[in-house]
């Protein structure tokens, strides 16, 4: 079974999401994070996204950009489409350093936004070094065209939803919980650090997203879970131990809580998918 190398991972590339989504929901819907930025732009659909603590709803024409590092989640219903852009570190300087949600209603701009996607996935296609280096400079071109986007873009309630004080404290909170979720930390120390209570914490958690800061932390400790599991052949009880649990048993019970599945199972499983013969 071959697994993606880490510097695959963070390469320039663009996936549609139901290639995502169709590995199982855990690989949109589990709140996790990557070491490059992201850019979602959904073509058909709606439904909800949650970033850094704080979820939207999202349709047709919108991106969503992602910095590295940031905490997200989204759900990705069967009539939802679009893609995902891994946006190299080398690039990444060129983008946002904070999360923004664009809604393009122009239709001249959805048909340019278009045009940059479908020059950039047909340079990715191609093989050879001067297609990698066009794919780049194609990338280049889209900076430069969200950049626009976001300098034109209208008011946008989403933008005075983050500035809330719970929005604020939800964002440092899963900054926190990216940095420590393999430490075995509880809720009642993150609240600790961030100078609140757990009762206001929570309360501030499900204001903004919907979820308790228990959920959300074990969300992401379960995203991790899942990925160590499906992409690498780490033995059980070691990523129990990465991820901060006290027992490997404890882990096996944590899991099966949230999957129905142990780990050994939700790992053959993953296996046997990978083997099976799939339709174009």
């Amino acid at each position: 079974m071959q697994f993606a190398s880490e510097q695959q991972k963070t390469a320039l590339a663009l996936m549609p999401i139901a290639q995502n989504s169709s590995a199982g929901r855990w690989r949109t819907e589990a709140m996790r994070s990557h070491a490059t930025p992201r850019l979602i732009f959904i073509t058909k659909g709606q439904g909800r996204i949650t970033v850094a603590g704080l979820t939207s709803g999202y349709g047709p024409n919108n991106m969503i950009y992602i910095p590295a590092h940031t905490m997200y989640g989204f759900d990705v219903g069967p009539t939802v489409f679009g893609q995902m852009l891994t946006i190299p570190a080398a690039m990444a300087a060129e983008w946002p350093q904070e999360p923004c949600h664009l809604r393009l209603r122009d239709v001249a701009v959805q048909k340019e936004l278009s045009t940059i996607i479908e020059a950039l996935e047909r340079e990715l296609k191609a093989a050879g070094q001067t297609h990698s280096r066009a794919a780049h400079y194609h990338l280049g071109l889209f900076a430069v065209f969200f950049e626009r986007q976001l300098e034109n873009a209208p008011v946008d309630t989403q933008k005075s939803r983050t500035q809330t004080s719970a929005a604020r404290l939800v964002a440092a909170f899963t900054d926190l919980i990216e940095r420590d979720y393999r430490s075995d930390r509880g809720v009642a120390e993150y609240a600790q650090i961030l100078g609140v209570t757990p009762t206001h914490l929570t309360r501030c958690c499900n204001h903004t997203c919907g979820k308790s800061a228990l959920a959300i932390l074990r969300d992401r400790i379960h995203y991790e879970a899942c990925v160590l599991l499906r992409e690498t052949r780490t033995p059980v009880n070691e990523i129990a131990s990465q991820l901060g649990f006290q027992s490997a048993a404890y882990f096996t019970r944590s899991f099966a809580s949230q999957t129905g599945a142990t780990p050994s199972r939700f790992r053959k499983l993953g296996a046997a998918a990978q083997q099976s013969p799939r339709l174009n």
